[in-house]
């Protein structure tokens, strides 16, 4: 298929693509009746259901105000299409899907969808022993290692469609894949802060593949395990363990901002952040001025990177060595799990499974809340 593009209309066509992409048109209305299928917790996307197919409205793609992306999934080859404007139009059965995250991985294999995965960039990057297995099939091709998927070899692999994170640099080649007439549906999942509402993306997945009601079912599950862990903690019955969260990097500390998902998932487990009056939904920036003044005493340091010991932490950087936690050992990471080729399970599982870091986190904070239960995500350094 990529002899249908030389080189230099590749080339122009990148060179417009930020342009045209700057000039997203306003979707405009549909002469149809929609019944919109509620989402209980993602803020990002809404699906709707009409006559012989879905439509799906993505309202953050990507940080800040835009107009809405709009894919229309036909249930089958003889469903009528509304009228109107379309991002992509997807026509089921999907048959070939190419990820450009790690958190879409779980998507397929809870969906049991992990063979219609032709690509992704940076294979050793995938956990999954399902997925490894067909990467030493070669079924699957490495779209590259770089920030940016190799486009040429992507549009040579003809899939139906390509899922997009405007967390990476992807979302360049939004309007490439477009004139390749490849559906590029943008998924926004790392925006939602709730970390229900990140899980519940996997609704979005199931709609592009055609299964909503098992996508549904997963969450369901999900949902209620999280739920139920989040019931164990009672405002007020305990002393809440302080948190101290983050790590140095070129002199400045990075932790989970008041608002942000890592934040949450400390509140809901019981835990005292540290940080929890500063705002933002992201990274915060601090000085370890700073973070020493108020985070010192700490009783537990959650998310300290991926260092294999205390004393390779201490080594990385003797300042950690005055934080009370890190004297007493009680500094835990999340890379317990790590795939054949050293991906990390919480960077791929995470997002779908909010569920088990809640329990680990529950585990960490009151150990007697889930006596019989074992760290998923987590393990605290030198324990082993």
């Amino acid at each position: 298929m990529s002899g249908l593009l030389s080189k230099t209309i590749l080339l122009i066509i990148f060179s417009i693509s930020f342009l045209l992409f700057s000039c997203h048109a306003p979707p405009g209305k549909l002469d149809v009746d929609l019944e919109e299928i509620p989402m209980e917790f993602a803020k990002g996307f809404k699906v709707f259901q009409g006559n012989g197919y879905k439509l799906i409205e993505v309202s953050q793609a990507f940080p800040g105000s835009h107009e809405p992306f709009r894919y229309l999934i036909k249930e089958d080859k003889e469903s009528d299409k509304p009228q109107g404007k379309f991002d992509a139009v997807i026509t089921l059965p999907v048959e070939k899907v190419i990820l450009t995250s790690t958190t879409h991985i779980p998507h397929l294999e809870y969906l049991d969808q992990s063979e219609l995965l032709v690509g992704f960039p940076n294979l050793d990057l995938i956990s999954s022993e399902k997925v490894r297995d067909l990467i030493a099939q070669n079924r699957i091709k490495d779209l590259g290692r770089g920030a940016q998927t190799n486009f040429e070899l992507a549009v040579d692999l003809e899939p139906d469609l390509i899922m997009i994170s405007t967390l990476g640099e992807d979302l360049r080649s939004l309007e490439l894949f477009k004139q390749a007439g490849i559906a590029a549906p943008i998924n926004g999942e790392y925006l939602e802060q709730h970390p229900l509402g990140r899980a519940e993306w996997v609704k979005f997945t199931g709609t592009l593949l055609g299964k909503w009601e098992k996508a549904n079912s997963i969450f369901e599950a999900i949902k209620m395990a999280y739920l139920n862990a989040s019931e164990l903690i009672q405002d007020g019955e305990n002393i809440k363990p302080t948190v101290i969260s983050g790590i140095m990097y070129n002199d400045i500390w990075y932790a989970p901002g008041a608002e942000s998902w890592g934040a949450q998932l400390l509140e809901a487990a019981g835990g005292d952040y540290i940080f929890k009056t500063q705002p933002g939904t992201g990274s915060l920036q601090l000085s370890y001025e700073y973070v020493l003044e108020k985070a010192q005493d700490a009783s537990i340091w959650i998310g300290a990177a991926d260092h294999k010991t205390l004393f390779d932490m201490g080594q990385a950087d003797p300042r950690y060595q005055y934080f009370k936690a890190f004297q007493e050992g009680k500094v835990y990471t999340y890379t317990l799990k790590k795939g054949a080729t050293g991906g990390i399970e919480y960077f791929e599982l995470g997002y779908l499974r909010p569920d088990l870091i809640l329990q680990d986190l529950i585990k960490i904070l009151y150990p007697e809340q889930l006596p019989n239960y074992s760290l998923y995500f987590y393990t605290r350094l030198d324990e082993k």
